[in-house]
């Protein structure tokens, strides 16, 4: 594989999501071998790397999310050699791969966390974790009033052998889920090991979850009523400064390696000049553009969105970094039929239906301007093939921890994590030799499936492949954006020798002279509504 210097300012990154990829022995979880066999498909498709969410040992009350031990492969997705072996093959085919790093808890099966609770208050052991005394005459009450993100509240309290109570612990997420203390050197030295376990063996990076969120307030505060601001949480647990402490070291062990490994920030912060100082040089090389994936539809917002997140990475000689769609929102290809096009939040039987031909319309669009857009760019498996949500998953087959936290409130992010359809007539469509899935895929995917649309054109997964192809060869990713005059429900900008427009949700408008290089829909001399079109001018 060629070593191209700074690759991650203009790569197109691929997020697997294992569990849902490819299921290789038909148990109907996708698993490791099952994406390596499916490598030739992203090679083909033409993106530069993957990012596959974790894969590693773990109890699975988080999907994966709540990590037992970041060395091994959780067997449910091969064996640990799968890992290594993915790496090589997918080096093998020029693809990078970018692992996910879970550094703001652990599992409570983790051996760390099993040490803390078999420890006396106060021994080293209950250092790596925030684990607190309680407040009231007997310490009853949780040391805050800090809520799960999961549902609930935030603490739980730990009792010994014989059912005494005791100190109580953090979990922001699911229970299973205990927060680890970043004060600890044994926590900072732990995972300078693990990161050098997986350079060691190759990887490319680590995108890094809910990276605003390991360090917290001093003193544990009490949280105000309201800390969330529309998509963005707020408050004494998000974003305090010493996070920043972790990344420096972080990306001192990063530089003891060859290739420009990288680390990415899942960080949801609201400020974009706030998001820049993660991307400082001294620290993470991206971090994901919440604002852009949250964004209306509407072109004044975009236009917003898109001038200040790229100033504000620009002022730290960072690149933006574009994504439309993950594995814990709204697939886009739904969220912008609905009626709030920025609401990430699942959708349930109950709800008012979006409109599946006005979605994958505007998420064609959205597409084609988020990949003209100088820097990097990631995709969610699936959408390169218009896969909706599923917005009709039986409460009974629900798993996500957020359905069961939330006393059945909250449906969660099963939808957009249904399995990946390959094949449209088979069982399944494809995802397994079996036909089981591990959870139920709407009848939609299997005209969506792979062998629907490879090669087909005017299909969703050509559009991908071409707009991908002419982003490498025209340079969009390392090119510089210039806006355009243009109607009000029009967001326009040239790209080097590309000249982009996107009608969002307004009448249609007369094209300029010039040639066609792809489209979102089929143009006839006009731009239609909710459609976009790159330009090469006359």
């Amino acid at each position: 594989m060629t070593d191209n210097h700074e690759w991650w300012r203009s790569a197109a990154i691929y997020q697997i999501y294992p569990r849902s990829f490819a299921d290789s022995d038909g148990d109907g979880y996708g698993d490791l071998p099952g994406v390596i066999s499916k490598l030739p498909y992203l090679k083909e498709l033409g993106v530069d790397a993957v990012w596959l969410s974790p894969f590693y040992r773990s109890p699975m009350a988080d999907a994966g999310y709540d990590v037992a031990d970041y060395r091994q492969v959780d067997p449910l997705f091969g064996a640990t050699t799968d890992a290594h072996r993915l790496i090589e093959e997918a080096h093998a085919l020029g693809l990078r791969v970018v692992i996910d790093l879970v550094p703001n808890h652990t599992s409570d099966a983790h051996e760390w966390f099993q040490a803390a609770i078999a420890a006396e208050p106060g021994a080293p052991e209950r250092q790596r974790y925030l684990i607190r005394d309680g407040r009231g005459p007997s310490g009853e009450l949780p040391p805050n009033n800090w809520r799960s993100l999961f549902g609930g509240e935030g603490w739980s309290r730990l009792k010994r052998p014989d059912g005494t109570p005791e100190q109580w612990y953090l979990h922001l997420f699911d229970v299973h889920q205990p927060d680890l203390d970043w004060d600890s050197d044994l926590v900072k030295e732990g995972f300078d090991d693990i990161l050098r376990h997986w350079l060691d063996l190759g990887v490319d990076g680590f995108r890094v979850d809910v990276a605003h969120s390991l360090v917290k307030a001093e003193g544990l505060p009490d949280a105000e009523e309201h800390t969330k601001q529309g998509n963005f949480n707020l408050g004494p647990m998000w974003d305090q400064d010493g996070v920043h402490d972790v990344y420096r070291r972080w990306r001192k062990v990063l530089e003891e390696y060859d290739g420009d490994r990288v680390l990415v920030a899942e960080a949801w912060i609201p400020d974009p000049e706030r998001l820049a100082r993660y991307v400082r040089a001294d620290e993470m090389h991206q971090a994901f553009n919440f604002d852009f994936l949250s964004s209306a539809w509407d072109a004044a917002s975009y236009r917003r969105v898109i001038t200040k997140t790229m100033a504000a990475n620009a002022a730290v000689g960072a690149p933006t970094t574009w994504v439309l769609s993950n594995h814990d929102v709204v697939r886009h290809a739904t969220r912008l039929a609905r009626e709030d096009t920025s609401d990430t939040e699942g959708i349930a039987a109950t709800d008012p239906q979006p409109d599946a031909a006005l979605g994958i319309r505007r998420a064609r669009a959205a597409t084609l301007m988020m990949l003209a857009l100088p820097g990097s760019a990631y995709l969610y498996q699936g959408e390169e093939l218009g896969l909706p949500e599923h917005t009709t998953v039986p409460d009974d087959l629900r798993q996500d921890p957020i359905w069961f936290r939330s006393e059945r409130d909250q449906v969660g992010r099963d939808g957009c994590r249904i399995p990946m359809p390959w094949i449209g007539d088979a069982p399944g469509a494809g995802f397994s030799p079996t036909g089981r899935t591990w959870l139920p895929q709407p009848d939609s995917y299997a005209s969506l499936a792979a062998d629907r649309q490879i090669g087909v054109p005017g299909s969703t997964w050509s559009m991908y492949h071409d707009a991908l192809r002419l982003r490498r060869e025209l340079g969009l990713g390392e090119g510089e954006l210039t806006w355009v005059e243009a109607d009000e429900h029009v967001v326009a900008f040239d790209n080097g020798e590309v000249r982009v427009l996107v009608n969002v949700a307004g009448a249609p408008v007369p094209l300029p002279d010039g040639e066609v290089l792809l489209a979102s829909t089929e143009l006839s001399g006009e731009l239609p509504t909710d459609a976009a079109v790159w330009l090469r001018l006359r």
